[in-house]
């Protein structure tokens, strides 16, 4: 987590009364994640995260985790899904996630990843580059940016790739891609850099305004350049969600698996205002990963943005 985070809170653990709890065999709400696989590590962290936020609020639903991996959904379903059975959370690997729409299941269900098939019956919730580009968008929208300059770290152009289309196909400006820094800006003018935090940190004279960067070159801790401008979970930087903080105290963990405690956080706490207020067509709140808003069974989520001081981080 940042350092510069001002928080005191203590150390809680989930014990073995709630452990138990959630491994009933009837299950108000069951959670479909891979224990194995290639998705384990990321799945590990997002059931982390379900599960202290479910203890944080004080849920009395019970939960199932079911490992999906190597699994087909029409079985996990068939085996898993009884009377008792509220909610769906999950799956996560976007091949389960279109065989489960294609199910059209009657039980609610979250799924934990976006596809390009819908159901009404199947909400989808992604921590997506669209959501993150879109928020820097709205930041140099702001700053009045009509012409974007972008430079990139050669040995991530395939890591940055969806997030490079996603601003392409959002600014509403001219956008050039450059070899070097400019050696002078306008005021209308911004640069984005994607690579990672030593790629940036090695640049030399980079703008003090109209300076932006994806969010994935966040480290632990570690300083950025005076006055360049991300858009991230929120949860990581200000100590609003005691349960991200004891997913972290409980199992520290590099930031993108951070960003997955946050985005556990947010499914469950969706999915618990979902059963409580189902007659109501939309939700709204404060979320872990953005402000959340779901309306018409379709999920928004809005990343907060931030601004380097050069020895802390303010809100943009």
């Amino acid at each position: 987590m940042i350092k510069n985070k001002k928080v005191n809170y203590r150390q809680t653990v989930l014990g073995l009364g709630l452990m138990s709890m959630m491994w009933m065999a009837h299950a108000d709400v069951l959670v479909i994640l891979p224990e194995t696989g290639p998705l384990a590590r990321a799945s590990s962290s997002i059931k982390l995260g379900i599960s202290t936020a479910y203890q944080a609020m004080g849920a009395k639903t019970v939960l199932k985790f079911v490992n999906s991996d190597q699994k087909s959904m029409s079985a996990v379903l068939k085996q898993q899904v009884d009377q008792h059975t509220q909610m769906i959370i999950g799956p996560l690997a976007r091949h389960d996630v279109e065989e489960i729409v294609k199910l059209a299941p009657k039980v609610p269900v979250l799924a934990l990843n976006e596809v390009t098939i819908k159901h009404p019956n199947v909400m989808q919730f992604s921590l997506s580059k669209k959501e993150d580009a879109a928020a820097l968008m709205r930041t140099m929208q702001a700053d009045q940016i009509n012409k974007l300059y972008i430079l990139q770290q050669p040995e991530t152009i395939e890591e940055n790739k969806a997030f490079l289309n996603a601003v392409s196909q959002q600014f509403q400006g001219q956008i050039e891609i450059l070899n070097n820094i400019p050696t002078k800006m306008v005021k209308s003018e911004g640069l984005l850099l994607l690579g990672n935090y030593a790629w940036i940190r090695q640049l030399k004279k980079l703008p003090v305004r109209n300076l932006y960067m994806q969010a994935l070159a966040v480290e632990d801790s570690q300083p950025l350049p005076k006055g360049i401008k991300f858009c991230d979970v929120p949860s990581l930087y200000l100590p609003d969600w005691k349960d991200v903080l004891t997913a972290y105290q409980q199992n520290p963990t590099p930031m993108p698996y951070q960003r997955l405690y946050a985005f556990g956080g947010d499914a469950w706490q969706i999915a618990q205002i979902y059963l409580a207020q189902s007659k109501q067509s939309t939700i709204d709140f404060h979320g872990r990963t953005g402000e959340i808003h779901v309306e018409h069974q379709q999920i928004k989520r809005r990343p907060m943005c931030f601004i380097s001081t050069g020895t802390s981080l303010a809100v943009a």
